[in-house]
């Protein structure tokens, strides 16, 4: 297994995904509150942390089952976090023996159609390149981190993102591979028990994700009032309890 990863704490294994533009450090706060009571995996996606460059097409899903086959877990819960809660969900619908539960914090999701809004401004932060600081500058200025940033960890934030997009800058052309059809199209196969968490502060097209979650697989919405798209930096203990509130059910 060459992903680099970090265990803690003993029990049941729940298994926590970064989002997009971060690494394991996304759940620097969530990650000790969940060890006291379960086995805790955190791991380093493919370009990530300190994990190694894409070397040809990135399949997140396959990475993660051969993470948990090299790990020995038969089954765990996944939290995914953004982009991690993408990988999560698509993992659950192709490999759901190997989960018990699935927690998703604003999560993306495969096959979604992205406003016009949102592709201008991913547009703008990938326009700023190679000026690096100008990328953290225009991705940290959306509605959707301004909690995050008006917070104490707001270097975290920034330091997390300046590490991927330096690391970007040196990756080979290459193609996510997800699996098909993408799960926007058979959420209603979702047979895991879900748990759907999101902030409040959050960009019209993550919202809309969350309604999708909720009519096609009808799974628990939960929004946490005056938290961002960086929840897991700024409201960890709320986080926290909803998670154990959901595992303990």
């Amino acid at each position: 297994m060459d992903l680099h990863y970090t265990i803690d704490g003993n029990g049941h294994p729940i298994v926590l995904i970064h989002s997009g533009g971060a690494d394991l450090r996304d759940w620097t706060f969530v990650a000790p509150l969940l060890a006291n009571h379960y086995m805790v995996v955190r791991y380093d996606g493919r370009g990530a942390g300190k994990s190694p460059d894409p070397t040809g097409d990135v399949n997140c899903v396959e990475d993660l089952r051969k993470l948990l086959d090299h790990l020995n877990i038969a089954k765990a819960t996944l939290i995914g976090h953004s982009m991690g809660g993408q990988v999560a969900t698509d993992f659950s619908l192709e490999y759901p023996e190997y989960v018990s539960e699935l927690i998703v914090i604003a999560p993306a999701l495969t096959g979604f159609n992205y406003s016009s809004d949102f592709v201008d401004y991913m547009n703008k932060v990938n326009a700023a390149a190679p000026d690096i600081e100008k990328m953290i500058e225009v991705s940290q200025s959306a509605p959707s981190y301004r909690v995050v940033q008006a917070s104490p960890h707001k270097e975290l934030a920034d330091e997390m993102l300046r590490h991927h997009i330096k690391r970007s800058f040196d990756w080979p052309v290459f193609e996510m591979i997800w699996p098909h059809p993408p799960a926007m199209e058979r959420l209603d196969d979702l047979t895991v028990k879900t748990l759907f968490i999101i902030g409040t502060e959050e960009l019209p097209d993550n919202l809309r994700v969350a309604d999708y979650f909720r009519k096609e697989a009808g799974v628990q919405i939960i929004e946490i009032s005056d938290a961002d798209h960086m929840v897991t930096l700024t409201h960890p203990e709320y986080l926290y309890h909803h998670i154990i509130e959901f595992l303990e059910d």
